[in-house]
């Protein structure tokens, strides 16, 4: 298969996936943490309306600003399957003749560009599918060009900032491909959730961090030893944040890791403070959490020493 197809079967599975976005999915979390699934649909919708002006010899100045914002209105699958139409319709006449498209980084083949977007809709597809909870198989075609395609170029997306650091250890080529695209294959909605609570621990803000737990969560601290003290409820779970954070000066959470499966997840934290001489103290630690309806319904701490 040539590029032009891989485009055409990458983009045809994306419009079939937004007809598949429940009425109350569009703010759900996807794999893409800074976009909800209406941002993420969005994103690619915006990338198919470029492709027909940029394969016609526009400039990104000659656009401008006329595709920002919402591309979706109140029909997304409908804006989703009429450009991809569109973008389908544009790239085989410029790839045959050999064209070139100005893009922000300068100019460059038209075929190079067509890959680029093929590879966009692959992986955003598979980061779609597993948003919404629908079967996420790629096509192993397509899988095995982009693959090839892209295996001289990782370096030069990752040294860019447009992928995460690679994830090893599949034998399956679609967990492959998605692993050299910074993705984990086993990723849920429950990886978000642990995501964003990590994110406001490391930021002290109580809020978010009980906006990440269940009205009956449940709270083992680390002390005193050996086992702790179990704190139950929403309440009383936020009073002894409220306490940590208010009496520990300088107190800071920072994520090491952290490992999903299914409704369990185990992070590994370390948390720093300001002693009384001026140096920083710190200790690191494990939580055991299970989740439940997208938060955390019991957390677990434990820490070494």
């Amino acid at each position: 298969m040539d590029v032009v197809e891989f485009h055409r079967r990458a983009s045809e599975d994306f419009v079939r996936l937004v007809a598949l976005v429940g009425p109350d999915q569009w703010g759900d979390p996807t794999p893409c943490s800074e976009w909800d699934v209406r941002e993420l649909v969005n994103h690619v919708v915006g990338e198919e309306l470029w492709t027909v002006p940029l394969l016609a010899g526009r400039t990104i100045e000659d656009i401008g600003d006329s595709l920002d914002g919402d591309l979706l209105g109140d029909d997304p699958a409908s804006a989703a399957s009429h450009a991809a139409r569109a973008a389908q319709n544009s790239v085989t006449e410029p790839v045959l003749r050999g064209a070139t498209v100005q893009l922000s980084y300068g100019e460059e083949q038209a075929a190079e560009y067509v890959y680029q977007l093929a590879a966009d809709h692959l992986v955003h597809g598979w980061d779609l599918a597993v948003s919404i909870g629908a079967p996420a198989h790629l096509d192993p075609e397509v899988v095995d060009g982009i693959a090839t395609w892209f295996k001289d170029r990782e370096d030069l997306y990752r040294g860019g900032g447009a992928i995460g650091a690679r994830l090893e250890g599949f034998s399956d080529p679609t967990a492959s491909l998605l692993g050299a695209f910074g993705r984990d294959p086993g990723w849920t909605p429950a990886h978000a959730a642990v995501g964003r609570l990590g994110a406001a621990f490391g930021l002290g803000d109580v809020d978010a961090i009980m906006a990440e737990m269940t009205s009956d969560c449940v709270f083992e601290s680390t002390s005193p030893a050996p086992d702790g003290t179990l704190v139950v409820g929403a309440e009383a779970v936020r009073e002894q944040w409220q306490q940590l954070f208010g009496q520990t000066d300088g107190a800071l959470f920072e994520t090491e890791e952290s490992v999903v499966l299914g409704d369990r997840a185990i992070v590994r934290w370390r948390f720093s403070w300001n002693e009384a001489d001026g140096q920083r103290g710190h200790v690191r630690g494990v939580d055991v959490l299970r989740l439940r309806d997208g938060k955390v319904a019991e957390k677990l701490s434990y820490v070494k020493g």
